[in-house]
């Protein structure tokens, strides 16, 4: 056996033995990373364990790069410490992860899920993915939604559309992440495989309001942090721009879960470690769900209509979005009739269509692939864009 070969023997060696580990440590109920399923299924040759590799992937994936110019709530302010998407995610994988070491769930297959559960978010935040719903409609497209674009980036897009093969834990996870929706307790929908996630991917597609598990607990750990991540970050950023005040937020909630950030996360977290472990035998995690006590539960959801009604609706920080729409339908329809009339000189092309496997191009419709080229901007390339066709940009304030 050569140099290299006895290497990879002795790290192949290692990675049976965190397998081993995982299998004596994490609760019956976690997900094992020697489990991990993927599309092109072979034998791993490699030192690193399914879920890590998830992880390590998504971190360098161009995608991730563009996290660091994506709007999380407030756009167009120049403050250096308001909350952008980069900061959301790592704040979601700290706390899921955190939860997962305590309810002994696989914390890599937690990091891989959240951290891919935003990459598809266009410019602007959820106001500039509703604006790219409705131009996608008008152009004969499913209204555009981020975790169904997430996995058009990760699978179809990334390594000049040969994607990333993730595995369909991680996937699923991305899928079903659905921060907006208010969830007492989740419980996973286990036995996917990709053939069902598929038809699950496809029927998200064409209708929003259709609700998915995740197949995993870990899944639903990160589904739920989502909420904890931004729930009280939001708030402090509102504070910071003078939205609103401290003593704004409802005296019940208050009362419950704190007035800042760091009591609401605490709060929400020690709640729901201690909830989903309260019929635990010895500690460890019995019950094939997760969730909130009733009483913090009512609390969280009382303070996401106090965030909605009073910073995510508050027209102070919406009085330039039309401007950002103008722009948007300038992009869309500009790049449409540039990818019609085959423009290769234009950015669309020299961007992303040139660097792009002719797979990509033979299975994507123009308004597709228009679709994703303005999903993938950041911001600032976004207003660069729009302010090179004519397009009145708005000032930061």
């Amino acid at each position: 056996m050569n140099t290299e070969q006895n290497k990879l023997s002795k790290l192949l060696d290692l990675k049976d033995r965190l397998d081993a580990r995982e299998e004596n440590h994490l609760c019956s109920l976690a997900t094992l990373s020697r489990n991990g399923i993927r599309r092109r299924q072979k034998k791993q040759t490699g030192h690193r364990q399914a879920f890590a590799l998830d992880a390590d992937r998504i971190l360098h994936s161009r995608s991730y790069t563009r996290y660091i110019d994506k709007t999380q709530v407030f756009y167009m302010v120049s403050n250096d410490h308001i909350t952008h998407r980069v900061l959301h995610v790592q704040l979601v994988s700290k706390i899921a992860r955190t939860i997962g070491r305590f309810l002994r769930l696989n914390e890599d297959l937690i990091e891989a899920i959240a951290l891919g559960h935003d990459i598809g978010h266009p410019p602007f935040g959820h106001d500039g993915e509703k604006e790219l719903a409705g131009l996608c409609k008008e152009h004969g497209l499913p209204p555009f939604q981020h975790n169904v674009q997430s996995i058009q980036f990760l699978e179809r897009l990334e390594r000049k559309g040969q994607g990333w093969d993730l595995t369909l834990q991680t996937l699923d996870g991305i899928l079903c992440h659905d921060g907006e929706i208010h969830s007492r307790f989740l419980k996973p929908a286990r036995g996917k495989n990709f053939t069902v996630f598929d038809h699950e991917l496809l029927a998200k597609n064409k209708d929003p309001d259709i609700e998915l598990s995740p197949m995993t607990l870990e899944g639903c750990v990160v589904r739920l942090c989502d909420t904890i991540a931004y729930i009280g970050r939001d708030i402090e950023d509102a504070i910071e721009l003078k939205l609103i005040k401290r003593n704004s937020i409802p005296a019940s909630c208050r009362k419950v879960l704190g007035d800042t950030n760091g009591t609401i996360v605490y709060h929400l977290v020690e709640d729901l470690i201690t909830s989903s472990l309260a019929s635990s035998r010895g500690g460890v995690l019995t019950r094939d769900s997760i969730g909130f006590s009733p009483e913090v539960s009512n609390s969280l959801q009382e303070l996401k209509t106090f965030n909605y009604q009073y910073i995510y609706m508050n027209p102070t920080i919406k009085k330039d979005f039309p401007k950002i729409q103008n722009c948007y339908r300038v992009l869309f329809e500009t790049y449409l009739d540039q990818v019609v009339k085959m423009e290769t000189t234009s950015e669309i092309f020299t961007e992303m269509l040139d660097s792009m496997d002719p797979y990509y191009l033979e299975r994507h419709a123009p308004a597709e692939i228009v679709r994703d080229f303005i999903a993938g901007m950041t911001d600032d390339y976004f207003l660069k864009e729009a302010a090179y066709y004519g397009c009145a940009i708005p000032e930061k304030l």
